[in-house]
């Protein structure tokens, strides 16, 4: 089985690279390779492997790895300068998206006599972005500019939005047509633990660091701190709560950023280019597990429900965050591309669905196989054609080959 998953993980390097040759992204190359290496396809990677304890911890404590690049990027000194505007068009892009999948799908439901509540889990699933393949494209191009700036943190503000939103909606669902109702102090729980967690960790990393000199000491401290990070996540996933929900990436995020606000500019450059080896392993790892769930068969039973939702949730993304970055008069290529960058969505999409699914396939079958057989076409199709536009984004935008002394750079 693991070494299953060494060859799984080979091959998604080599269909990366081999994506790269034709001026794709990578990591469209590895969504690729986890389709074909599946479960739903030659099964390299089974489900017994994607479900197995060693393997979801080990995926942990990668999710919180990636978490570093947007983290890092959360310097107070450098997000204050935008962070009205950042929030209005977080709010605007994930609120607007909500918002028009969830009437455009009423309406519909409301004609083919459909329970309405579900328009509105299809808008709280819609919202959430998934920031690990936007991030890869960074990486992977060396994008650096005002896109690149915005989208960094406000990855980290879409995923906190898209928690409370579909928890909500789920919650209320769940109270009126489920015998076991979530409670709704859960919530606040689920946004604030990771976060909570990520700064008790961050603060001390902060600190060893400063006093860090060298190479080695720099891994050392941050492999063994995001073990920490993660170990206390898995207690609290796994122990704590009634069902493991708690968003690791969150937490890197937050581990990150409290570390990132302690050491100095320069040294924290340098100390995330000592890191970057690592985070590349971990961005293959994390987007392998994001594509192998995914069904090639699913894009060959794509329904009206699948079109409409990939449609009017590029709409509502686009069009919010054009609206949000107008109003707040952020520079012209956020205003025009930045919702480009905001269409990945598989990962969180398919993590929502799972919940969604569980909260009604007891009392509410077949809207539960409404839910998972909309959005398991969704993300196949959705993926690919995100990832493509993501790209073209950070082109349009001219932010290609820019990074050269912020950030976490590709090798």
């Amino acid at each position: 089985m693991i070494l299953n998953w060494i060859v799984s993980i080979g091959f998604a390097y080599v269909v990366g690279k081999l994506v790269s040759k034709i001026k794709l992204p990578a990591i469209l190359g590895w969504l690729i390779a986890g389709m074909i290496i599946g479960p739903n396809a030659f099964g390299l990677m089974s489900n017994e492997l994607m479900h197995v304890s060693w393997y979801e911890t080990i995926l942990h404590v990668l999710e919180c790895a990636v978490g570093l690049m947007i983290g890092s990027e959360l310097v107070w000194k450098q997000i204050k300068k935008s962070g009205t505007s950042l929030i209005i068009t977080t709010l605007t892009q994930s609120l607007g998206t909500f918002i028009l999948v969830s009437l455009v799908f009423a309406l519909i439901f409301y004609v083919m006599n459909l329970p309405i509540y579900l328009a509105f889990v299809f808008g709280g699933i819609a919202l959430a972005t998934a920031p690990a393949p936007a991030l890869s494209i960074v990486r992977e191009y060396k994008t650096d500019g005002p896109v690149t700036k915005t989208l960094i943190p406000m990855a980290a503000l879409d995923d906190i939005v898209g928690v409370v939103v579909f928890f909500t909606v789920i919650a209320f669902v769940a109270r009126s047509i489920s015998g076991q109702p979530m409670p709704l102090y859960m919530i606040p729980v689920m946004i604030l633990l990771p976060l909570v967690i990520g700064v008790i960790t961050g603060i001390p990393t902060g600190f060893l660091l400063k006093k860090s000199h060298s190479k080695g000491s720099n891994l050392a401290i941050l492999i063994m701190m995001i073990l920490v990070t993660a170990g206390v996540g898995y207690f609290f996933n796994e122990v704590v709560m009634p069902s493991p929900v708690l968003n690791f990436m969150l937490m890197g995020m937050s581990f990150s950023a409290a570390f990132s606000n302690i050491v100095p500019s320069k040294q924290l450059h340098k100390v995330l280019q000592d890191f970057n080896p690592i985070l590349g392993i971990s961005m293959i790892i994390v987007i392998l597990n994001l594509g192998a769930p995914l069904d090639y068969k699913a894009v060959f039973g794509a329904g009206l429900f699948t079109v409409v939702y990939i449609v009017v949730r590029a709409i509502g993304k686009y069009t919010g965050a054009r609206v949000g970055a107008t109003l707040t008069r952020m520079p012209v290529t956020v205003q025009k591309y930045l919702g480009f960058t905001l269409l990945p969505h598989s990962g969180v999409s398919l993590i929502f669905t799972g919940i969604a699914v569980s909260v009604l396939q007891g009392p509410a079958p077949e809207e539960a196989v409404i839910i998972q057989g909309t959005i398991a076409a969704a993300a196949v199709i959705n993926e690919i054609i995100a990832v493509i536009a993501a790209k073209k984004g950070f082109e349009l935008a001219n932010e290609f080959n820019q990074s050269q002394s912020d950030g976490i750079l590709l090798d």
